[in-house]
């Protein structure tokens, strides 16, 4: 039986994944200039990791946007 990913963290990742390739940026790369994993990354873009607000702030500053642009269109 497979589990259902919640649609918020489906969401935020795929934001994620559009803001990252609009940057021209690998997931490796992503993961330096964030100071994460991109084992980490990758689980973010699939919705699979619940990242702190930390981590989401990383990423942002990384991708030069802001916060409030990664969560756009964010629901539950």
């Amino acid at each position: 039986m497979q589990t259902q990913l919640p649609r918020a963290l489906r969401s935020f990742g795929l934001n994620v994944r559009k803001r990252r390739e609009a940057s021209g940026l690998t997931q490796e790369r992503a993961g330096e200039k964030a100071s994460l994993d991109p084992t980490y990354i990758s689980g973010i873009e699939r919705g699979v990791r619940n990242p702190s607000l930390l981590s989401i702030c990383r990423l942002a500053k990384a991708l030069g946007v802001t916060v409030s642009e990664l969560v756009e269109g964010v629901r539950e």
